[in-house]
């Protein structure tokens, strides 16, 4: 049997008509949808590199104060743990050995003036006659030494009662600074010898802390010296100076950094520890807001918008936090749209939903 090749023809174009309206009639593919939520788009950010030490509160200004003349403690008001202000009596000696010194400096200076004043009335009246020639040159130049001498002597004099006035004042000790007391040396009625400590104390007012760091990262950071304390109260304080030791301790090869802190309240005490973030570098890094963050127990996760609109939530792995940032070490890429607001996330998922049913 021959086929007819119009008929083959009509056939192939009939098949290709029905084909066509069958296309026609299918719906169009759905937009994206639009949950209108804010998102954040994913891109990495230069983030500073950081590590961790303990650090240790040391007082800027502490002292330990000692006797600069002899005597018998008759006057010690201040006790361990009390609060002195600058300028405070904490310690006072007997001073009648002092004050004796100081009298008998007085006289020994009146005396010098006297013999002085003589000298000068002695010389000019020898000048006097050594100018018109009554005099020999011998007499001149006695009187001139001697007056030279008693000059000398008077300086010496004036000198000596200025110590023995200091030897008076070295009887009552005073407070360099305001601070606490942390130890006491004596006690009332012990005698004590120049020398010989007394009280010691530290002032709260200027602190500092003191990290003690590996060789392996001490480069870095004597680069950057850049550091960042965490008080007890999860305040951040940034380092007024960072200084680092030239040296590393001998025993044990580390190296001792010190943190200048500045001069507000942080509720620090010396000898308290606190958290010192050192800044080693920089890396690129994914970071999300913290009010990004669903939290479940140990899970952490946030909500992701796919390219066309669907609302999902997807677990994530945190990693440090930076103020009010958390890194993302795992979970999302670059390009990934995060809802910001986790609530109003979860309202549009289950909105999606409920329309799809």
């Amino acid at each position: 049997m021959v086929q007819d090749p119009n008929a083959s023809t009509a056939i192939a174009l009939l098949t290709a008509l029905l084909l066509s309206a069958c296309s026609d009639d299918r719906a169009p593919a759905p937009p994206p949808l639009d949950p209108g939520l804010e998102t954040l788009t994913m891109a990495p950010e230069s983030v500073a590199r950081e590590r961790s030490w303990d650090g240790v509160v040391q007082a800027v200004h502490q002292a330990t104060l000692a006797a600069q003349t002899a005597g018998r403690v008759m006057e010690l008001p201040f006790d361990v743990n009390d609060y002195v202000q600058a300028g405070d009596v904490v310690v006072r000696f007997t001073d009648v050995e002092q004050r004796s010194g100081r009298a008998q400096a007085d006289a020994a200076l009146r005396a010098a003036r006297a013999q002085t004043e003589e000298a000068e009335v002695e010389y000019r009246r020898i000048a006097d006659l050594a100018q018109r020639q009554l005099v020999a040159r011998s007499q001149l130049d006695q009187a001139t030494a001697r007056r030279d001498a008693m000059r000398a002597n008077l300086a010496a004099a004036e000198a000596a009662l200025r110590q023995a006035g200091e030897q008076v004042d070295y009887t009552v000790v005073r407070a360099p600074y305001s601070g606490l007391v942390t130890e006491r040396h004596v006690e009332l009625g012990e005698t004590v010898v120049p020398g010989q400590p007394l009280i010691s104390g530290l002032s709260l007012g200027q602190l500092r802390v003191e990290v003690q760091l590996p060789q392996a990262d001490i480069a870095a950071i004597r680069e950057h010296k850049s550091a960042v304390l965490r008080l007890n109260d999860g305040r951040d304080i940034v380092a007024r100076e960072v200084v680092v030791f030239p040296t590393a301790n001998p025993q044990t090869h580390s190296f001792t950094v010190r943190i200048e802190l500045p001069e507000m309240e942080t509720g620090l005490q010396p000898g308290n520890i606190v958290k010192v973030r050192f800044k080693l570098g920089e890396s690129e890094r994914l970071m999300v807001p913290t009010s990004a963050l669903v939290r479940r127990s140990e899970i952490a996760a946030v909500y992701v918008i796919s390219p066309q609109g669907r609302v999902s939530l997807r677990q994530i792995r945190p990693g440090d936090v930076y103020g009010e940032q958390v890194e993302v070490i795992a979970g999302l890429a670059a390009g990934d749209q995060v809802a910001l607001d986790p609530v109003a996330a979860l309202a549009a998922q289950r909105a999606a939903r409920s329309a799809a049913q």
